[in-house]
């Protein structure tokens, strides 16, 4: 019997989900564009041939920091059971807290910094914006294959910071107006095509309980809340607080995750959510 595996078993489990993990340097997995411009190159991704781009979806706003949706592993998310369930009424507070809390997609794909070749290859992370974009760039008849090695297309990003308060930096992607080759050095190429960051394994996977556990804190804003380190993800989403009318449904009890004192108008939507957790 091995007494350290079990002991690391025993302390993952007691910790609710949110094992200690070894401490990553990030900043080797990821890549953020700074203000100003930056040249990069997409790569293809050693985890999908034919597709560099890895879509996750994400909870933001439930807690201080985002969370990955359990679905990504193929599981059950609470978060993503109670959207079902909202939506399942007619009430347009349901429905409107639906869209508040549904998961949103963030999309890697893992390149080059020209500049900073020696760093290999990370992930850049961006929203469903920057991703409709290159899927123009690889669309377009002229350019097409831009992760390809040897006649493939570099990229500008630019960074533009936010204007004013409540308003989130602008990025921008152009491509540059020649093919290059990803690298005159075959081994140095061979290494960028075969070490790659995965960005499914570089994130904190909770498990159910954890995250049902930040949902209640979340439609019960009064209690307190002890939050957990932070995901690998960048966020400019703003925190909101939860609905007046879920806080009214969910009445004076903060402990329990049950709608029994709930308004007489959502009786049927409190038997379904009672039903799913309780």
């Amino acid at each position: 019997m091995d007494l350290n595996a079990i002991k690391n078993k025993l302390a993952a489990l007691n910790n609710n989900g949110n094992s200690e993990r070894e401490k990553i340097d990030f900043d080797k997995i990821y890549w953020k564009p700074g203000k100003g411009k930056a040249t990069i190159r997409i790569v293809p991704s050693v985890y999908n041939a034919a597709d560099p781009f890895t879509e996750l979806k994400l909870h933001y706003n439930i807690g201080k920091f985002p969370m990955m949706s359990l679905s990504n592993y193929g599981k059950q998310d609470p978060i993503e059971e109670f959207v079902k369930e909202l939506r399942k009424t007619s009430d347009k507070e349901n429905w409107s807290l639906s869209g508040k809390i549904s998961p949103k997609s963030r999309f890697y794909a893992p390149v080059v910094v020209r500049g900073e070749e020696e760093k290999g290859v990370r992930l850049w992370s961006f929203g469903v914006n920057i991703y409709k974009a290159l899927l123009a760039l690889a669309e377009d008849e002229d350019i097409g294959d831009f992760t390809d090695v040897m006649n493939g297309w570099d990229m500008v990003v630019e960074t533009t910071p936010a204007a004013g308060p409540g308003q989130f930096a602008s990025t921008t992607v152009r491509i540059k107006p020649k093919q290059t080759v990803l690298s005159d050095d075959d081994s140095q190429v061979n290494s960028w095509l075969k070490d790659q960051p995965n960005a499914l394994e570089s994130q904190t996977q909770y498990d159910y309980e954890y995250i049902k556990k930040k949902l209640q804190e979340y439609l019960n804003p009064g209690e307190e809340v002890t939050e957990s380190p932070a995901t690998p993800t960048e966020s400019n989403e703003v925190q909101t607080e939860a609905p007046t009318a879920l806080t009214k449904a969910l009445g004076s009890n903060k402990t329990d995750f049950s709608l029994e004192n709930a308004t007489e108008g959502n009786k049927n939507t409190v038997t379904k959510f009672d039903d799913l957790f309780n």
